[in-house]
């Protein structure tokens, strides 16, 4: 079934119970533009459903780590003209998580060695402070509108992720990004209870507002299948039952090549790395995993420096070489190693289960460097890779965020 907007409307207002809204200061926290959902439909509704009831309803990007955004971006990224601003949303502010700044965050608790040890199964022992966004403090509510899929940190995304990582401080974020690259992405993706979101729901504990959501579920073709309102875990919880159905293809069979095309709006390898994350399980052992994005030109605007320092490595290196990436947030080390893919480092030598090949404007020079495969993104073909999967040849559009495994028995 495909929602329509009137159909939103009665989910929202059925869900959202007036009194968590009537003459209180609202926040919405939606994604960026690297999520497909249709974000201006449901701004549209929030404000004509809630916002007049509302003493404010704002709206912040929870950028995590992202590119920060302009003030045009995130009214295009919305869908609101500059009519449409001053006519609808007159009293509205709207704003993205200024991770960039110290003076952004403050402190609401902390996971103790103990707890920590706990969660992650002995992987780690260790303090971690958590800091969120401080504006939080203003409102009376807090809002989560986004989309939910399987995720290679969390194992679905959505939820309470929109709080940690989405405006929540480095710390926090790079201990919990670490912590799902030792488990590795093949060990969670597509998984509901993973020790990272057991992180993440016990941050959530700490934040003493009341939080709502409005979980989106959206179909390949970007249409609205579910939408859940209610309780944060609650909503979503059903978001990610779904999700499960929608975003999970399996395969009888693995490929010695599989080519996923990455769309227009992953526009760094840090985003697009998702293209791996969802495809590497059907690749066979020594099998080559292409990233086709002639769109994109860099691998990251925020870490980019560090990590063509470190380049892209399996797991096990970053565990042998503690001392030497010691400095390296490890956000950017589970980055390196998730798009890498899983793998063995024995006797001083690296060997990836899965060769991955960037066809990118990126320079082949520097894809070498970094340790990744490099194909001119001009002499591919897509009809070259179609319509091939008896040969051992598979070829995914728009990848990134439907996952692809292997069916069980196959």
């Amino acid at each position: 079934m495909i929602l329509t907007e009137e159909k939103v409307r009665v989910i929202i207002g059925a869900g959202t119970p007036a009194r968590l809204y009537e003459n209180k200061r609202v926040l919405v926290l939606t994604p960026d533009g690297t999520r497909t959902c249709p974000l201006p439909m449901l701004v549209r509704v929030l404000r004509e459903t809630i916002g007049a009831k509302a003493a404010r309803l704002d709206f912040m990007v929870a950028l995590g780590t992202h590119p920060i955004m302009a003030d045009e971006e995130i009214l295009d990224l919305y869908g609101i003209s500059p009519q449409c601003r001053q006519e609808m949303f007159g009293r509205s502010s709207f704003s993205c998580h200024r991770w960039d700044l110290p003076e952004t965050f403050c402190r609401i608790g902390e996971l103790s060695e103990e707890e920590v040890e706990t969660i992650s199964g002995g992987l780690l022992r260790e303090r971690v402070p958590i800091d969120i966004n401080r504006r939080i403090l203003d409102y009376d509510l807090i809002i989560i509108l986004g989309p939910v899929f399987p995720h290679e940190v969390v194992g679905f995304s959505g939820g309470a992720k929109y709080l940690f990582p989405g405006i929540s401080g480095g710390a926090f974020l790079h201990f919990f990004h670490w912590l799902g690259a030792l488990i590795t992405c093949r060990k969670i993706i597509g998984r509901k209870e993973t020790p990272v979101r057991r992180v993440i729901h016990r941050a959530l504990e700490q934040i003493n507002l009341p939080i709502h959501c409005l979980a989106m579920v959206v179909d390949p073709e970007a249409r609205l299948r579910g939408l859940f309102a209610g309780d944060v875990r609650d909503a979503w919880s059903a978001a990610a039952d779904l999700s499960a159905k929608i975003h999970i293809v399996e395969k009888k069979r693995l490929f010695r090549i599989v080519l996923g095309r990455a769309p227009e709006m992953y526009d760094e390898i840090w985003t697009a790395g998702k293209v791996v994350y969802k495809l590497e399980q059907v690749v066979a052992p020594g099998g080559t995993l292409i990233v086709f994005a002639p769109h994109i030109r860099e691998i990251s605007t925020t870490w980019g420096e560090q990590i063509e320092k470190i380049g892209y490595h399996v797991r096990d290196y970053f565990l042998a070489h503690p001392e030497v990436f010691c400095t390296v947030p490890r956000g950017v080390l589970a980055h390196s190693t998730h798009v890498c893919g899983t793998g063995c480092y024995e006797n001083g030598v690296e060997t990836p289960d899965v060769k991955v090949v960037l066809a990118t404007a990126i320079p082949e020079e520097i894809c070498r460097r970094i340790g990744l495969g490099y194909l001119d993104p001009a002499s591919v073909r897509i009809d070259d890779y179609r319509d091939r999967e008896e040969e051992s040849v598979l070829f995914v559009d728009h990848a990134g965020e439907t996952l692809y495994r292997l069916a069980s028995g196959g």
